[in-house]
């Protein structure tokens, strides 16, 4: 049988389409993603209960899925087919909980966990574990054949109707069982259905039935197959018959289905003419499988993007608003504007300019000599208005995130499960916002004293002191736009030229320009530090759900190649 070895590059795509939809898991909530996750699932385990290890393993015995409809009689027929009771039977339902595969001994080697059907335990004794599967061996079946006994697929059982779906799926031929009572209901035709747009083989038995009404019934039958692309499907008709002390129904009654069974053992050719089939349909419906889960990787992909893009928008938006706010004139305000009009003195601001700048020097002159320090008291204003000013926008962004996530499902869930709420600012904030204010004022007075270790300005630093130099450089930076209105336009924006004049007259107007800048742009950079950490709390849990770019791109051209593969191409 070499001539029909799949070549290793067909594998290696079956393969790499395997790990892309294991990797790529559909986290988000979306109209098309339950469908999707569902076709996801089913891909994986039969590309690894079925099509990988048939493909290595295309020698392997034929493997005829025992499934249908509850009390259909499956376990009895199989008993009976084997002629020895080797599946559990009974009146209660289910009856069937995990699955029974009988083989030959000198087929053991090929129904190991590493072969075929990997999630299942293997035991060689009757269990209720559906995770099981109960391997039993046995001289009654012929070399090259295992029948696998699976749950009802109609089960009130979910795990049992989930786990007959799995088997049936992992099968090379599915022995489809149903009843005079059952045989149109919609379930069972569910997977005929599937069956026949995957071109599985196929063979039903119209198990259970009056001898007089199996012409009718069977004809009824063998017209609905057809009329669902199942013509070609072999229909077996066992009469209703009483059964022996062991639960076996007369051998006469089964003989035309275990005929045709040994004939598919006993002949390599019709062997492998079933496991091609049923391969190669498997195999040609991936792609529009795979299609399914390609659209919603789409979605999903979108969805990322945009849960995304409004926390970075609701940060960003926050981290422009202390921008503007730490240079509109906004922090020139309450108790900041008061520690200032202190610092500067207001009783004479209409004097000229002049006199303002003396005033100013006057007052840092004497805080140098040990006097009230107004700078001191002007520097924990400052240090408190920016604390307060980047706490509330950094509630604010939280707040906004959060409220855009929870208007799309996705997002809602992915806060639902999120560590905390992380739609308030996070409880460490406070204490990292004002280590950080901290340091940027010192940061300030940094820039101060090293520009005026210069020999020219050494002296005139010195006169009005590095912390008085340092606060008014941080009012300078506060009205850099100025955009004060009425009263405080005349005296938080007015003192604040004073400062500037005064920066001037000690360092020049280019280099306090400069100094500002540099200034500016440490504390916008540390602000930045902030929110983003902030914002990384809403991306971490996005990120624990990431969907990588393009994964349906990928997945969609690897079905591609496997439908354009030659080997499936020679043998559809």
């Amino acid at each position: 049988m070499n001539d029909v070895a799949p070549p290793t590059e067909l594998i290696g795509l079956l393969v790499r389409l395997r790990e892309g939809l294991v990797q790529n898991p559909l986290p988000f909530e979306a109209a098309d993603a339950a469908v999707a996750r569902t076709e996801r699932s089913n891909l994986i385990k039969q590309l690894d209960d079925y099509i990988v290890p048939r493909l290595v393993q295309i020698e392997a015995p034929l493997l005829a899925v025992v499934g249908g409809s509850t009390g259909a009689g499956k376990s009895t027929l199989v008993n009976s087919l084997i002629g020895t009771p080797v599946s559990a039977t009974g009146v209660l339902r289910p009856t069937t909980r995990s699955p029974v595969l009988v083989h030959n001994p000198a087929d053991a080697e090929w129904f190991g966990a590493d072969r075929l059907l990997p999630d299942l335990e293997r035991t060689d004794r009757a269990t209720g574990d559906q995770g099981a599967l109960q391997l039993v061996p046995t001289e009654r079946l012929p070399a090259g054949l295992a029948v696998l006994d699976a749950p009802d697929v109609d089960s009130v059982e979910e795990r049992n109707r989930v786990l007959a779906a799995q088997l049936l799926a992992a099968g090379d031929l599915w022995l489809f069982v149903t009843s005079a009572a059952r045989y149109a209901d919609q379930v069972p035709w569910s997977f005929l259905k599937a069956a026949a747009e995957r071109s599985t083989a196929v063979a039903v038995v119209l198990d259970r039935t009056t001898p007089t009404a199996v012409r009718e019934v069977s004809s009824h039958l063998a017209r609905m197959l057809t009329a669902r692309g199942l013509g070609d499907a072999r229909l077996f008709t066992v009469p209703e018959s009483p059964v022996t002390e062991d639960g076996l129904l007369p051998a006469e009654t089964v003989a035309p289905i275990r005929r045709w069974l040994d004939s598919l053992a006993a002949d390599s050719a019709a062997r492998t003419a079933v496991v091609r089939q049923t391969l190669n349909g498997a195999i040609a419906s991936l792609g529009n499988r795979t299609r399914v889960v390609c659209s919603a990787l789409d979605t999903q992909e979108q969805i990322a993007k945009q849960l995304r893009a409004d926390v970075t928008k609701a940060y960003a938006d926050s981290l422009a608003a202390v921008d503007e706010a730490t240079q509109d004139g906004s922090m020139l305000r309450g108790e900041v504007l008061a520690r200032w009009q202190e610092f500067v003195g207001t009783g004479e601001l209409l004097r000229n300019l002049e006199d303002r700048v003396g005033r100013l020097r006057d007052r840092i002159w004497n805080a140098a000599r040990g006097r009230p320090q107004p700078a001191q008291q002007l520097t924990v204003a400052v240090e408190s208005g920016l604390e307060t000013l980047i706490i509330e926008h950094a509630e604010s962004a939280a707040e906004r995130a959060a409220l855009a996530w929870r208007s799309l499902p996705s997002g809602a869930a992915l806060l639902e499960e999120a560590p905390g709420d992380i739609g308030r600012a996070s409880r460490d904030l406070r204490p990292l916002v004002e280590r950080s204010v901290r340091d940027w004022q010192g940061g300030v007075l940094d820039l101060v004293r090293v520009e005026g270790s210069d020999r020219r300005a050494t002296a005139r630093v010195l006169s009005y002191g590095v912390n008085g130099l340092g606060v008014a450089l941080m009012i300078v930076i506060f009205a850099h736009t100025a955009a004060l209105t009425g009263t405080e336009l005349g005296v938080a924006g007015g003192t604040a030229v004073v400062g500037q004049k005064v920066l001037e007259a000690v360092f020049g107007d280019q280099a306090v320009r400069r100094l500002a800048e540099l200034a500016h742009k440490d504390l916008h950079a540390r602000v930045a530090d902030l929110l983003g950490r902030e914002q990384q709390r809403f991306l971490d849990v996005l990120d624990a759900h990431a969907v990588a770019p393009g994964a349906g791109y990928q997945l969609l051209d690897l079905s591609r190649q496997i439908e354009a593969d030659s080997w499936l191409g020679d043998r559809r």
